[in-house]
C-alpha cells in the first residue's frame, strides 16, 4: 500500500497531510480515507472513537476548536464534497511553533486528509456552498472539555469581509488570554 499513498510532514510537529490515492473511472471517484495498517506503519496509533460531519455555506468560519485533557484527541479531517481553507494553530506550551498556524485547502477534488495531533486548535472557512467536512476523532465528545480560541486572535487572514460565525465561536478567548492545558511532547 506504500506507493498508493503519501504522508507528508508540515512545519508544525505532529501535523501531517495524508494524500490518499484517488481511484477514478467513468462512475466517479473512490477514496480510502483511513487504513489502520498504513497509519501504524507510519508511527500513528490512531483508534477512532467518533465520527462527525458538518455542512457549511460559503464564507462560514468554524473554529478554532479542540477538546481539553483528558478528552483531547487526534483528529482526521477531510472534505468529501466542496472545499475549505483549513487552519490549524499550535497551542502547546514549550512547542517551537506555539502560536503559529498552518493552512491549506482541503477539497473533494484533492482528497487530502489532515491528521491533527493533540494540542492543536482546528478551524476552517468554507469556500463553497454545501461543503461537507468530515471529522474522525480518537475521543468522544465531552461538553465540559469542548473549548476554542477566537478565530481572529492569532494573525491569520481569513480573506472574508462578511463571515458567518456562531455566537459560541465569537465568544472564545483570544490566543493571548488563553491558558493552555497542553504541553509540547506530552500525550501527543
Amino acid at each position: 500500500m506504500g506507493p498508493l499513498v503519501k504522508l507528508l510532514d508540515t512545519p508544525i510537529d505532529g501535523l501531517k497531510i495524508f494524500e490518499p490515492r484517488l481511484f477514478e473511472d467513468v462512475r466517479g471517484r473512490f477514496i480510502k480515507t483511513f487504513s489502520d495498517g498504513f497509519f501504524r506503519e507510519n508511527g500513528l496509533n490512531i483508534e477512532i472513537r467518533e465520527s462527525y460531519y458538518s455542512v457549511s455555506h460559503r464564507n462560514v468560519i468554524r473554529g478554532m476548536h479542540f477538546q481539553t485533557p483528558p478528552y483531547d484527541h487526534i483528529k482526521l479531517v477531510y472534505v468529501p464534497h466542496g472545499a475549505i481553507r483549513d487552519v490549524v494553530l499550535d497551542i502547546r506550551k514549550n512547542s517551537p511553533t506555539y502560536g503559529r498556524f498552518y493552512a491549506l485547502e482541503l477539497s473533494g477534488e484533492n482528497g487530502r486528509i489532515l491528521v491533527i495531533p493533540k494540542g492543536l486548535a482546528h478551524g476552517f472557512k468554507s469556500l463553497q456552498d454545501d461543503t461537507n467536512v468530515t471529522y474522525l476523532q480518537t475521543s468522544v465528545y465531552a461538553p465540559d472539555h469542548d473549548a476554542g480560541i477566537h478565530y481572529g486572535s492569532f494573525g491569520f487572514d481569513w480573506e472574508c469581509s462578511d463571515p458567518k460565525i456562531s455566537e459560541r465561536d465569537l465568544s472564545f478567548p483570544s490566543l493571548n488570554d488563553f491558558e493552555t492545558p497542553f504541553t509540547y511532547g506530552e500525550g501527543s
